[in-house]
């Protein structure tokens, strides 16, 4: 039991780290302090799928489950990231910002939907493996829940964000 609870330690601070490590490098590239925050958004969406997961495939939240969490937040940014950088192309391009977000959800759902398939159907053979079964088991609901959710949410809440930064600059 301690083994288990030192190991869950080590990889919660882990995470923490990367979280830590996303977010300065996303402050660096977008020079801003709530771009980065709206990015990392996806990431707790993954855990949407991966608890709900573990309990309908009744098995349990181990190690290697946590080391799908900690790789998922990579691959969620990634894909909050192409959106957000798709708006802002858009944006550039003199697009309105509801034409922006609508164009960039359409161009980039299909390599969102397939690099989430990739990802669920090359785990899928991990699945009944005594080991390495939590990991595909957070990585197959981590990735369907955070694909469907990020789709929606991220661009949204871009959109609300820009909204809220234009009416501030009308006042002024």
């Amino acid at each position: 039991m301690r083994l288990t609870l030192d190991v869950f330690r080590d990889l919660g601070a882990a995470f923490i780290v990367a979280l830590v490590f996303i977010y300065l490098m996303l402050v660096a590239y977008y020079q801003s302090f709530m771009m980065p925050v709206i990015v990392m958004g996806a990431i707790p969406m993954t855990l949407i799928g991966v608890f709900p997961g573990h309990w309908l495939l009744n098995t349990p939240f181990n190690a290697t489950s946590m080391i799908g969490v900690i790789a998922l937040a990579g691959v969620v940014v990634r894909n909050s990231l192409l959106l957000i950088d798709f708006i802002i192309d858009y944006r550039r391009q003199g697009y309105a910002l509801e034409e922006a977000v609508l164009q960039a959800g359409a161009v980039r759902f299909r390599p969102i939907l397939l690099t989430a398939l990739a990802i669920m159907f090359g785990s899928a053979i991990m699945v009944t493996d005594p080991v390495f079964g939590g990991l595909a088991v957070s990585l197959i609901f981590g990735t369907f829940a955070s694909t469907l959710l990020t789709l929606v949410v991220i661009p949204l809440l871009y959109f609300l964000w820009e909204r809220r930064l234009e009416k501030q600059t009308q006042r002024i």
